[in-house]
């Protein structure tokens, strides 16, 4: 998988800066444009009180100008005023919070289709998960503050501009104490964003064990487990372990933070506060160079022009803080995928004809998992994958699927290589089970269907329950077939056993219209009887359908078509059950041991009774 690289370059931060905008616009620009002039009218509200405002009633005062023109002025501004604090509750209590979450959804949507998209071996990767979840971590929040810090950037500086000018008209050299929050801001400020920024990565690992040890103590996942063994110790620990080790990262960044920030604070704040009025001072009582009304205007202005500088480099600041932060964010959504899901190409036939490993290898990780891999599996076919843990069979299920690309090798499906087909078209070929299945937090009947519709879908669905001997079971609650699974979002969710959840899972494969049914260790969780029952009914659906499925218990594929043995990702037998067991092989040995373990008996016996 490519690795998307962080780059804290000025360069690469603007252009993130620009990648946040180009969402906001995207998503929700009436958010941009209430915040551009949110600032605007603030800015200026700044710049006419403090500048013109105090220089047209301080000049009015000095030419003994009547009371009236006076009070109308006064009116006026006051009006504007008014107006301006209007839109700004306007802005701040309604267009911020309702197009934020606009906003919010807007990127979540980008980051989860991106998420549905990429391949499964992200998932599998930790680098990438980490980037995901600090892609997820506040993203809207970041990308916001990056829209209110460009444009609080770009309304500040003309601001300052506008003061610049009033205060050079009055005194030249008082606009150079600028450079004090310039130094403060982009040199000590942009020194400790970055220090953070490092000290935010160091501790997104740690954070994930953090939300993981979080997850399991309140979910019910583990509950059982918590409270019947000591695995809550172990809880602690991890817990334990990830706060000291960010206590140590936070320990690692302490000083240098907290001198950057002294440095980034007197600059900003000290030099240009008490440095500029002790200036103005100095100019009205020692040189006489200004008049009082002078000082008046220009103390005022010299208020002003700090605050907005402050503001100003703030944005300033926020910007290459959250540009820096959403790098993850972009990386992620520009990340090129290798299967992406929504790839096009020829759409496959549904005519089943021939399903083909050509010579396929795959490494996962440097570790090669199927070696020199070659079979066929023809229409109407009942196939097995069988072996021990770990032999490569739901590997091989992955690749069929391609969630994973074989290293090595092709895949054909009716004589053409898979990765020429539409990938969705593709995998509709298939219904399948996997033996790691999850339930949702929805009903049965929406777990089972899994957001497919047909026309007849309560039958299809009851069906699909009674095939896999979990209907009666479904029928005891409340709902029914309409009755919620787990508790998660309702407190009369139904919680089933594993295998009665199992069946649940199984039943999607039996509900599902397609050529090749595959089942991927579907009697893990059942009883032998239930087993026996299941079975009966996946070797009837191969009487329609393409069947390939997974089980560690042989005594279930007896009656398939073709059985293929795996050892460490190799192919080292096939054949029917019958021809295998004649061969005395791998196979065979594996059907006696698991035969004397139902029956309690030692191999010895097993001899002799053969």
């Amino acid at each position: 998988m490519r690795e998307c690289k962080d780059k804290l370059s000025f360069g690469r931060t603007m252009s993130n800066a620009a990648f946040a905008i180009k969402l906001v616009l995207g998503i929700s620009p009436s958010l941009f444009i209430h915040c551009f002039f949110d600032y605007l009218t603030g800015y200026g509200e700044w710049v006419f009180i403090d500048g013109i405002f105090m220089k047209v009633i301080v000049d009015a005062l000095s030419r003994d100008v009547g009371f009236r023109p006076i009070f109308f002025f006064l009116l006026i501004s006051s009006g504007c005023i008014l107006l301006h604090n209007i839109y700004n509750s306007y802005v701040n209590y309604y267009i911020y919070p309702v197009k934020t979450n606009r906003l919010f959804g807007g990127i979540y949507r980008k980051l989860y289709a991106k998420a549905r998209n990429v391949e499964l071996r992200c998932y599998e990767d930790s680098d990438f998960y980490n980037r995901y979840t600090m892609a997820m971590d506040g993203a809207e929040e970041k990308v916001s503050a990056i829209c209110r810090g460009v444009i609080g950037s770009v309304v500040g500086f003309a601001a300052t501009c506008v003061v610049f000018f009033l205060m050079f008209q009055i005194d030249k050299y008082a606009v150079l104490f600028i450079f004090s929050p310039l130094i403060g801001n982009f040199l000590f400020g942009n020194l400790k964003n970055k220090f953070e920024f490092k000290r935010y990565k160091e501790q997104a690992p740690n954070e994930k064990v953090l939300n993981y040890v979080s997850r399991m103590m309140y979910l019910p996942d583990g509950a059982k487990e918590i409270r019947l063994s000591n695995i809550f110790n172990l809880f602690r620990r991890q817990y334990n372990t990830a706060t000291d080790n960010n206590s140590r990262i936070a320990g690692k960044y302490a000083f240098a933070n907290a001198s950057l920030n002294f440095w980034r604070i007197t600059f900003t704040f000290t030099v240009i506060f008490e440095g500029v009025l002790l200036y103005a001072i100095y100019r009205n009582r020692v040189s006489g160079s200004i008049s009082l009304a002078q000082l008046t205007i220009m103390t005022s202005l010299m208020v002003t022009m700090t605050w907005v500088l402050i503001n100003m480099f703030e944005n300033i600041m926020m910007v290459l803080k959250n540009a820096v932060f959403i790098n993850n964010m972009r990386g992620f959504l520009e990340y090129e995928e290798e299967i992406p899901e929504d790839q096009d190409g020829e759409i496959p036939s549904e005519d089943f004809e021939s399903l083909e490993f050509r010579n396929v290898s795959f490494s996962y990780k440097d570790e090669k998992t199927i070696q020199n891999l070659s079979f066929v599996i023809t229409r109407g076919q009942n196939a097995a994958l069988v072996g021990h843990n770990g032999a490569g069979k739901t590997t091989i299920i992955k690749l069929l699927l391609r969630l994973y690309d074989p290293t090595e090798g092709e895949i054909l499906y009716n004589g053409k290589n898979i990765k020429c087909y539409n990938l969705k078209a593709y995998r509709e070929i298939f219904a399948t089970t996997f033996q790691d299945y999850k339930i949702f937090g929805m009903t049965v009947k929406e777990n089972v269907l899994m957001g497919r519709h047909y026309e007849d879908e309560e039958e299809r669905v009851v069906n699909a329950l009674k095939k896999a001997g979990v209907y009666e079971k479904v029928m005891t609650l409340p709902d029914g077939i309409n009755n919620m699974m787990t508790k998660e979002f309702d407190e009369n969710g139904a919680v089933l056993s594993g295998g009665e959840s199992q069946k649940i899972a199984v039943a999607r494969t039996f509900v599902k219209d397609s050529p090749m049914k595959i089942f991927d260790e579907p009697s893990s969780a059942l009883d032998p009887i239930a087993e026996y029952d299941l079975f009966q009914n996946i070797m009837k659906e191969g009487n329609e359908h393409t069947m390939l499925f997974i089980s560690h218990r042989l005594s279930s594929v007896k009656d398939c078509d073709k059985v293929f043995m795996l050892e460490r990702g190799q192919l080292i037998e096939e054949g029917t059950h019958d021809q295998l067991m004649k061969n005395n092989g791998e196979y065979a040995a594996m059907y006696k041991k698991q035969a004397c373990n139902y029956l309690a008996i030692d191999e010895s016996e097993m001899k002799e009774a053969e």
